[in-house]
This record gives C-alpha cells, sequence and structure tokens, in this order.
C-alpha cells in the first residue's frame, strides 16, 4: 500500500477555466438575449477524459441528455457549448432536436467527433431556441486561449447573476504542476440537491474517466450539495470536469500516493465556486455559512447544516439582523438527523447564544451588529458524535421576489 502524500495547492492570481494546458474558450452576443455575451464555447485540443454530475429534477433538459449520451459513449469530451437566455426545457422532441443540432454543429464547427461535444443551456424554461441565432454563432466562434475569451466566455453563461465565478488552483504531482480552472453560474433555482447551477472544470490532470468520475461525485456531495438560495432545484443543471493529460503525470487513481491531493485540489475549485453561487443568491445582501459539529455522523452533520442554511426563517432573520436564535432551533430540529434536545452549543459569530441547550448571556445589541456583516457565521455543536459538515446560503429579501416576479420581462 503506497503511503498517501499532500502536496501544497497554491491560487492562480491570473488564473481562469484556460488556464491549464491546451484549453481555449469563447463567448460572444448572438442576441438570443438583450445584451451581454449568450453563447459559449469551451475547448480542449486533444479528447479530455469528462466526468459529470446532474440535476436530481426528474424534468430533465434536452441538453443534458445529449450531454450524457457523449459521455457515455467514450467517457470523453472535447468541447462544450453553452447558451444562455433560454434553457431549451419543457420543449418535447423539438428541444432535443435543437440540442442535437447544436452538438452536431459544434463537431462539424470543430472537425471532431459528435460524441465529443457536450451541451448546455440555462434561462427561460419553456421557450423554443432560437436555432436562427445559435448557429450562426456557432459557426463563427473561435475559442482562444487568453484572458479575454476566458472573460466572454464566464459572461456567456449568466443568467440573473450578478457577477462572474471563476477561479483557478495548482499543485504539483509526481513533479508535474497541475493546474485546474473552473467557471460556473447560478444565483436562483438553487438547492442543496446535486448541484443547480452549471459549473465547468477544466485540468490537465492525468486522470481516467472512471476515477475522476468518483472523485467529483464525493467532492460534490461535500461543496455543490452544499448550497441552498430558494430550495428549487432547477431542470438544466449540471457539473462537467474535463481532464486533458497534458501535464503527463503518472495516471491518478485510488492507489496513487498524491490521490488525496488531487481530491482536495478539486473540492478547493468547487468549495470556491459554490459559496460564490450561494454569496450571489438572486436579491441576496449577505452570504451565510453554518458549521456543524459533534454529529453522530459527517453526513447528519452536513443534513442539519443544509436544513439551517435552507429555512426561509433563518434566511429572513439574517436579513433583518433580527437575532432570533429559535429559529435555529426550530431547523436543526427538524433535519431530521439524530440529536439530543438539551445538548446543544450555538453561537453566531463569536456570540455564544445556547450552551447545553440553556440560553447563554450575549449583548442582543452587538449581536444585531454583527448580522450586519456581509459574511454571517453560525456555528453548532451537537456534542452527540465526530461528525462535522458545513453548508453555504445567502439571506432571503424582498428584491428576490422582485427579480423572480419579472424574469421573462
Amino acid at each position: 500500500m503506497k503511503i498517501a502524500s499532500k502536496q501544497p495547492i497554491s491560487k492562480v492570481t491570473e488564473g481562469s477555466i484556460v488556464s491549464p494546458q491546451g484549453y481555449s474558450a469563447a463567448g460572444l452576443h448572438t442576441k438570443v438575449k438583450r445584451k451581454r455575451n449568450d453563447l459559449g464555447v469551451l475547448y480542449s485540443e486533444v479528447p479530455a477524459e469528462a466526468a459529470a454530475v446532474y440535476t436530481l429534477n426528474q424534468i430533465i433538459a434536452a441538453p443534458l441528455l445529449v450531454t450524457k449520451e457523449s459521455i457515455a459513449k467514450e467517457g470523453k469530451i472535447q468541447a462544450v457549448v453553452i447558451n444562455s437566455g433560454n434553457a431549451n426545457a419543457c420543449m418535447g422532441k423539438q428541444g432535443y432536436l435543437d440540442a442535437e443540432t447544436m452538438k452536431k454543429s459544434v463537431s462539424k464547427r470543430f472537425s471532431i467527433q459528435d460524441h465529443l461535444v457536450a451541451v448546455a443551456s440555462t434561462g427561460v424554461i419553456g421557450e423554443k431556441m432560437p436555432m436562427d441565432k445559435i448557429i450562426p454563432g456557432i459557426d463563427s466562434i473561435t475559442p482562444k486561449k487568453t484572458n479575454q475569451a476566458a472573460y466572454d466566455f464566464n459572461e456567456s453563461i449568466l443568467t440573473t447573476d450578478t457577477c462572474m465565478k471563476s477561479t483557478c488552483y495548482e499543485t504539483y504531482i509526481d513533479g508535474k504542476k497541475i493546474t485546474m480552472g473552473g467557471s460556473a453560474k447560478g444565483s436562483g433555482m438553487i438547492a442543496p440537491n446535486m448541484a443547480t447551477m452549471l459549473g465547468f472544470i477544466t485540468t490537465d490532470a492525468n486522470i481516467s474517466h472512471p476515477h475522476l468520475q468518483t472523485a467529483l461525485r464525493d467532492i460534490t456531495n461535500e461543496t455543490f450539495n452544499r448550497i441552498t438560495v430558494d430550495g428549487d432545484t432547477s431542470t438544466n443543471d449540471m457539473v462537467l470536469v474535463m481532464a486533458n493529460g497534458l501535464a503527463e503525470n503518472k495516471p491518478l487513481s485510488p492507489t496513487h500516493q498524491e490521490w488525496e491531493t488531487f481530491k482536495q485540489l478539486l473540492k478547493q475549485v468547487c468549495e470556491e465556486l459554490a459559496i460564490m453561487i450561494a454569496k450571489d443568491g438572486e436579491g441576496a445582501t449577505k452570504l451565510i455559512e453554518v458549521k456543524v459539529k459533534g454529529a453522530i455522523s459527517s453526513a447528519d452533520a452536513g443534513k442539519c447544516a443544509k436544513t439551517v442554511v435552507g429555512s426561509d426563517l433563518v434566511k429572513t432573520m439574517v436579513y433583518g439582523s433580527d437575532p432570533n436564535w429559535g429559529r435555529l432551533m426550530m431547523a436543526i430540529g427538524r433535519s431530521g438527523i439524530t440529536l439530543d434536545p438539551h445538548t446543544i452549543d450555538i453561537a453566531i459569530g463569536p456570540y455564544a447564544l445556547l450552551s447545553k441547550s440553556e440560553p447563554a448571556n450575549y449583548s442582543e445589541k452587538l449581536l444585531s451588529q454583527y448580522l450586519d456583516n456581509e459574511k454571517v457565521e453560525i456555528n453548532i455543536n451537537l456534542n452527540m458524535g465526530n461528525g462535522s459538515g458545513k453548508a453555504w446560503g445567502c439571506d432571503l429579501t424582498y428584491d428576490y421576489v422582485r427579480i423572480n416576479a419579472s424574469y421573462r420581462t
């Protein structure tokens, strides 16, 4: 059995989704949306091992069906095409045909096999795809390996997002520099049930499809599955990872001594993107981070954290800077985990509210001032075991209603 090693992981300050070897990207405006880029392409100069996780909504948009079929063929992807402004969801047979047409158009544009193309769409559900705009865009788009190209791609995938979500990290495995970049979108219709968002991750690491899929599935449960904005799970959401092997490290697997280094690299990218999404919730003014320890298991801790951060009453409590900790106890109690109602500690920021389920002395004025911060930390100790977990969300504001009441207009 090999001894596990763990190399340091560093953030690449000016890095992006095109920073790993062999990747390029592009984004342009096809007028599907009134303004901003709405069509993007991500391209690897060689076929890349691919892994993906998808929405758990039983109604799945056509682009995801097409992407699943592509990856199932060989476990590889070389190009991804994504449009925003139209979800191509709930459009019946025509929706599937349109997604297939997008796939074949990209295949032709870059002279690659059909099954090496993934398709993603995001936007309004139930409207016909404007293929008269999409296809000319695909025919003219030219990926490049520049910061501007990455910026254009990042912009092309946004809907109600108020900011782009991008990150990049690097480490060394087998003496080879391994770089991983990520780009994501997500602001509304976000629930802790898979990854209600679109996320694209690129790396030059050498790893096969099965092991990459295992790593992504495990890490999704600790990152994208731990965010919520409004409790709704979309029809279109997916996280896709591409690994083209150009770093030329030895093939990664659970028996490789640097397997944990790779998983930590992937977790760092996924967690940062997940937090960005939670922070950018529609109408949000504050990021909420819930940390739970002392649970019977880490699964219980994660479930408890997700329940608390997803509670509308907790979210409005944070928005109003109202230290009504009874809402926290309510959410903990309905989380469905094993607990003892007499052993719970709760703190918001540095202020202890409960000790062994008994109210603590604290300054309501100071606690209310703390709740005015852009990031609010809620710490819960169940005092039952060694399980720990985290979840992220945002406050619920009047603007959330305003944004979604006029989403199509």
